[in-house]
């Protein structure tokens, strides 16, 4: 078969079974399965397709996303997060603190987590009632806890920057330290957006809170956990101490803890994050095993250098074939979430990237952005459900929606900075040998 049958083949019958229901991870190995027939017998693809399987669990890197799931999991089930919060809100006495402190408890939180929708649970969850109950607009409380769960995406640990590092085969490391300048910036321009707001639209925004202040002990049992989590993950990683599996696996005995000295988790909790960890990598685990099938043949039948030569054949300007792939990106991202993309489309794209001349650890933080875009974007918008869902009905999807305009524009500007200065991606991962 010619590399574009396969290609379109694959790709219309990954629609087609997606569109009748079926789950993603089982859409894409079905997909995979009649063009594996094509050039093995039926006994031998299916002793490959166990062999993808048992590849995917007992691969050594892999191990740190169940740990760092599991980290988040613990944290979202503990005071840890909640802490946090009240200390950004009550810790810092200006106008909109509340506002403000949601996204310094987002990007704190994304600092020991990694997961956008377990950061816009944990502390939209304690967040937005209170909001809400302090007079802030509807629009805006929902609107600033959606956008700042994807700080736990940029800012390391990230699982989709993980997951990226592990289908285009780049450093995890240097992927992690990609993030923080970016993560940064995003959440200094999550505040600018707010300054913004409060000034042209001052009845959303109340006046500064006057109750008591925090004391020290207070203030110390809300950012230790959390300072010492990021820590640990920093200081492994970066300092050449761990590889980040092992700096998961000491962060997430860390968290333990914590979540239960200081956190105030208790047995039930512990169970809980262990059973939802299992529940997300069962899941996880099918689709990493899926994607790594569905790759195998787009492999071998050389789609992904097929469509690269093609592509390249136009001779589009390395911009535009950039243009035209993170409009790609934020288009599919209306419907797939980021983890399904990231195995289905990586590895067609990351060749023509290559070929267009980029840097693929700086590609990693533009896609991840785009990312970041998809989980506010609908109708697939993750964060979007997760905060409409918290608020019990105070709060509409179309509130929400309206909300996180003004933050996807943040986001449109923060791809816009990554393109015109790439060594804000790259500064730091050349600064660490």
């Amino acid at each position: 078969m010619e590399w574009y049958e396969v290609g379109l083949g694959l790709l219309a019958l990954l629609v087609l079974l997606i569109g009748l229901g079926l789950p993603i991870p089982f859409a894409l190995a079905a997909a995979s399965l009649p063009f594996l027939w094509q050039i093995q017998s039926f006994n031998t693809s299916l002793v490959s397709a166990q062999l993808k399987l048992w590849g995917v669990w007992i691969n050594y890197i892999l191990l740190a996303v169940p740990l760092f799931v599991f980290l988040g999991e613990l944290i979202s089930r503990s005071n840890i997060g909640a802490n946090l919060y009240d200390f950004m809100h009550r810790g810092v006495r200006v106008r909109g603190s509340a506002a403000y402190g949601s996204i310094g408890a987002c990007a704190g939180f994304g600092a020991v987590c990694g997961s956008s929708m377990v950061g816009s649970l944990t502390i939209g969850g304690v967040a937005l009632p209170e909001m809400l109950r302090l007079g802030y607009g509807r629009r805006l409380a929902s609107g600033v806890l959606a956008a700042g769960g994807t700080l736990s995406v940029l800012l390391p640990p990230s699982l989709i920057l993980l997951f990226y590092g592990i289908v285009t085969d780049q450093s995890i490391g240097k992927l992690f330290m990609a993030g923080v300048i970016p993560g940064l910036i995003l959440a200094s321009l999550f505040v600018l957006v707010v300054v913004v707001w409060a000034w042209l639209r001052p009845e959303d925004v109340p006046d500064r809170d006057r109750g008591p202040r925090m004391r020290l002990v207070q203030m110390a049992v809300s950012l230790g956990p959390v300072i010492v989590i990021g820590a640990v993950i920093t200081f492994a990683i970066y300092g050449g101490v761990a590889t980040p599996t092992e700096a998961a696996a000491v962060a997430a005995l860390a968290t333990v803890a914590l979540a239960v000295g200081v956190g105030g988790l208790r047995w039930a909790g512990f169970v809980e994050a262990l059973m939802s960890t299992m529940r997300t990598m069962g899941y996880l685990g099918l689709l990493l095993s899926a994607g790594v099938l569905f790759g195998f043949v787009l492999n071998y039948y050389r789609v992904p250098q097929q469509f690269t030569t093609l592509f390249l054949s136009f001779e589009l300007a390395p911009y535009m074939v950039l243009a035209l792939v993170i409009l790609f990106y934020i288009a599919l991202g209306m419907f797939l979430e980021p983890v399904s993309m990231t195995f289905i489309t990586l590895p067609v794209i990351v060749p023509l990237i290559a070929a267009a001349g980029f840097d693929l650890i700086w590609f990693g933080i533009i896609y991840t952005i785009t990312m970041e875009i998809a989980v506010l974007t609908p109708p697939v918008g993750l964060n979007l459900y997760v905060i409409q869902g918290i608020s019990r009905g105070k709060v509409s999807v179309g509130d929400v929606i309206v909300g996180s305009l003004p933050f996807i524009g943040a986001l449109v500007v923060l791809v816009g900075l990554m393109i015109a200065f790439p060594q804000a991606a790259l500064w730091l991962p050349q600064q660490v040998k």
